[in-house]
């Protein structure tokens, strides 16, 4: 209510009041306003602490990745250097192998065809079978067959001379190696009696044999055995 009062207006102190009242919540409200600022500002905030959280994030997940791929990438390097060693290795030693084999199986030949060559240098035509026995011993059948043969027609020859002799070996050596057949060359020293010589003759008998490796060490050919005879 607006009172008069000598010419000026008065208001109600009622209605004083309640302007105070409403001044004081109008002057309340005012913060209420930025509230949405403070808001928008914190939810701002939380989401760049979450774009910097999930940016360190992804720069752990390259950082682990690239960790991961070279140390993979090491062990793989690793791991292929060690097959190929081993397979250097195993190779070195297979062909070291071979080598040894190859030569043990000419040592062998070698020493198999040395001891048929003197027992075939040496004879006795008192026991002339014994020489025939001893020239077709470790022998294959069919050279069984050729050297008996050959040893009768030598004995028509060594009976009448009373041919005796006694033989040394002096070496063998492989000529060729062909897949395990070997043909050897052999050197024996020969000292011969006759009725022709009756002092002692000193000779060298060569042969040329032949051995399969491959079927039990057989004696597949043998040449030489008529020169010893024919050279006398």
């Amino acid at each position: 209510m607006v009172q008069v009062n000598n010419g000026a207006m008065t208001k109600d102190p009622a209605e004083v009041t309640e302007e105070s009242d409403d001044a004081g919540t109008n002057t309340d409200a005012e913060p209420a306003a930025d509230e949405p600022d403070r808001a928008t500002t914190r939810r701002g905030d939380d989401e760049s602490n979450d774009d910097e959280s999930d940016a360190s994030k992804t720069g752990r997940r390259v950082s682990l990745s690239v960790r991961t791929l070279s140390v993979s990438f090491a062990f793989l390097v690793l791991a292929v250097a060690l097959g190929v060693m081993t397979w250097l290795y195993f190779g070195e030693r297979a062909t070291v192998q071979a080598q040894l084999h190859a030569a043990d199986g000419r040592k062998h030949a070698e020493q198999i065809a040395l001891d048929y060559a003197v027992n075939a240098a040496a004879m006795n035509f008192q026991d002339i079978n014994a020489w025939k026995t001893k020239l077709v011993n470790g022998t294959t059948p069919e050279l069984n067959e050729k050297l008996t043969k050959a040893a009768k027609s030598m004995e028509q020859l060594l009976i009448p001379l009373q041919w005796t002799s006694t033989a040394e070996p002096l070496t063998a050596k492989v000529r060729t190696d062909t897949n395990g057949v070997y043909v050897v060359d052999t050197f024996v020293s020969v000292l011969t009696k006759t009725t022709q010589a009756p002092d002692n003759l000193q000779s060298t008998a060569t042969y040329s044999i032949t051995i399969d490796g491959n079927k039990n060490w057989v004696i597949t050919n043998v040449g030489g055995i008529g020169a010893v005879v024919a050279a006398k």
